[in-house]
């Protein structure tokens, strides 16, 4: 069995897969793997000391904190930051209580806590009756205006999804990941191979719709395990009208059951009774009407191996935020 393959094994998220860890390592960030925990490595600038993160991990009980105090320790870390892949289903006091005795502390978020999982094993019937009408009517109308998707992961779509996500955040004025590191992604995760064939192996993929044969909507799928994930996703303002990315979605979850999967993870949401003046609000308000699953996990803790530079280091970062938020 490959290195790839063993790691694989052990982790359940993409964000812990072998490949996303080559895939950072591409952009220049130190890469940990130990004990099933994958963490990336960050320098303080003009400082000695680094900060670590350790996304969507399945468990967070006394071995994992061992594991982390030990990278913490080998990597000079002020804290690392974990935000695991734990549902909140009853979050007791108790449990927050083991939490904090074991050195963690809550964080401020890199990662909603929320998210939408849909279970793709019902039939197509169960799952058009299970969204909003809204959203059923809009998947008609994209098709009736003519709107095609398919998978695409050729040079040209990419370069595509590369424009159209420069176009998106402009539109937005949301905060996006570099070409670079997208270009990086990419080349790392996408694999040109029958994906059934790769089960334990973490492969990107691109989604295009066309409309009057422009590509007008792309979206970045990751494929890992008995999961299909939707991550990233690119659009244009012209042709909204024909309801392109409702569409891509309903082909995105027929795909899922293509490859046989079991779930349509769609990355993040909102909370419960979400702001409607939020930014994210229309993106979460989109994937609300595919009738899947609105998901809590426990949020993001952070284990502290320096508490006097923790303390300084949050004190700095709030001081930046307010700072960035009074200039925006």
């Amino acid at each position: 069995m490959s290195k790839l393959h063993e790691w694989n094994k052990q982790v359940e998220h993409p964000l812990q897969a072998y490949e996303w860890g080559e895939f950072r390592e591409k952009t220049g960030v130190k890469v940990v793997r130990e004990s099933g925990l994958q963490v990336t490595i960050h320098r303080i600038p003009h400082t000695s000391w680094n900060i670590g993160y350790a996304p969507k991990i399945a468990k967070l009980d006394r071995g994992v904190v061992k594991t982390l105090g030990k990278i913490a320790k080998e990597q000079n870390c002020i804290f690392i930051k974990t935000e695991p892949k734990i549902e909140a289903v009853t979050q007791l006091h108790s449990d927050t209580v083991t939490l904090r005795e074991m050195g963690l502390v809550p964080g401020r978020a890199l990662f909603t806590k929320y998210n939408f999982v849909l279970d793709v094993s019902k039939s197509e019937e169960e799952l058009l009756a299970q969204m909003k009408q809204k959203t059923r009517y809009n998947i008609k109308v994209a098709e009736k205006k003519g709107v095609t998707v398919a998978i695409d992961d050729s040079p040209t779509a990419f370069a595509r999804y590369l424009e159209l996500t420069e176009e998106t955040t402009k539109r937005q004025g949301f905060y996006s990941h570099t070409k670079s590191y997208h270009q990086k992604m990419w080349d790392v995760l996408s694999q040109h191979v029958d994906t059934l064939a790769r089960q334990h192996e973490l492969t990107a993929h691109l989604l295009v719709a066309k409309y009057g044969g422009e590509i007008i909507t792309t979206w970045v799928l990751f494929k890992f395990k008995d999961t299909l994930y939707y991550p990233y996703g690119a659009s244009t303002r012209e042709h909204r009208e024909v309801m392109a990315n409702n569409l891509v979605m309903w082909e995105a979850i027929k795909l899922a059951k293509k490859w046989k999967c079991k779930y349509l993870d769609m990355w993040g949401a909102l909370g419960p009774d979400p702001d409607k003046n939020d930014p994210w609000y229309g993106f979460h308000n989109f994937k609300l009407g595919y009738g899947a699953r609105h998901v809590e996990y426990i949020g993001t803790w952070d284990y502290v191996a320096k508490p006097t530079l923790y303390r300084i280091y949050r004190l700095v970062e709030t001081i930046r935020w307010r700072v960035l938020r009074l200039i925006k």
